[in-house]
Parts: structure tokens; sequence; C-alpha cells
């Protein structure tokens, strides 16, 4: 690492930041930022800072398909603003795969956007999972397998002026 890649300077800093026999996580699983588009990942990642949003979902499919492995308890990922900006680190603490058409409200409530209905939840996934279907050559079905995922944030410090 040179120091230039802001992401990595986010890691390091965070490992720097845990007290001296703590658990020391060996590696984060990727930098992503949440929602589908790059220019609307701050409001989303406002919602986690804020702790409204403490649970998300990904379409299983699209996982396959992208040679990733679906979210574990214990895996670390940094929230970045769209870009590579980091902005948290978060943990994941329960991945449990369900249909589509079976995701109750706790999730939606969990999950922080729009109203917080089920009701919400339901047409904004149903347009992820329509948009990832459509990305991976598949047809968008109502028992598509959701990976849904709750998570808390670990780590929220703004990320160190330095080199780069």
């Amino acid at each position: 690492m040179d120091g230039s890649d802001p992401v990595e300077r986010y890691w390091a800093q965070f490992l720097a930041s845990l007290a001296p026999g703590a658990r020391r996580p060996r590696r984060y699983v990727e930098a992503f930022y949440f929602g589908t588009i790059p220019e609307r990942a701050h409001e989303i990642t406002a919602l986690v800072l804020a702790g409204a949003k403490t649970a998300t979902g990904a379409l299983l499919w699209a996982i396959e398909a992208d040679g990733k492995a679906p979210a574990r308890p214990g895996d670390h990922w940094i929230v970045t603003d769209g870009a590579d900006d980091p902005r948290c680190v978060i943990e994941t603490l329960d991945a449990r795969v369900i249909p589509f058409d079976e995701v109750g409200e706790d999730y939606a409530r969990w999950g922080g956007e729009g109203d917080c209905s089920l009701a919400s939840w339901r047409a904004m996934y149903w347009s992820y999972i329509t948009g990832e279907c459509q990305r991976i050559g598949r047809a968008p079905d109502p028992k598509a397998p959701l990976v849904m995922e709750r998570f808390r944030v670990v780590y929220a410090e703004p990320l160190a002026k330095g080199k780069g």
C-alpha cells in the first residue's frame, strides 16, 4: 500500500483505532456504496450514519453472477459515498436468504428508506430486482432469493488527512 488509496488508508485507520487485544478483522470484503447509482449514495449513507438504516438486501442471483460470496456474519465492509470516499465500516450481524415476496415488515423498517413501510420497500426492491435481472439475463420473479443482511456501524470517523 503506497498510502494513496483512500479506501486502504481508511481500513488501516480503522484497524489502528481498535483497542489493544480487541478482535482484529483480517480484511474487509469490499468497499461499496448503498443504492444503485453513485450520485444518490450519499443519501443512503446518511441514513446508515444516523442509525436509521441497519439492514440491506442483495439479489443472490446477481451475487452469484458476479462471482462473489453472499454476506456472512462477521464480514466487514467499507461504505463509500458513491466514489472512493470512505464514510464508515460496517459489520454483518446476520444474513439469510429470503424470497422477495416473503421479506417481512421488519426488514422494511430496518432498511430505513422511504417511509419504511413494506409497500414502499417492495416497490423499491422490485425495481432493484428488475434492473439486476436485466443486467444478468434472468427474468424477475417474486420468489427471487434476496440475501437479507443486518449490520452495524463499527467505525465512522472521517478519513484523516495524509498521503494521497
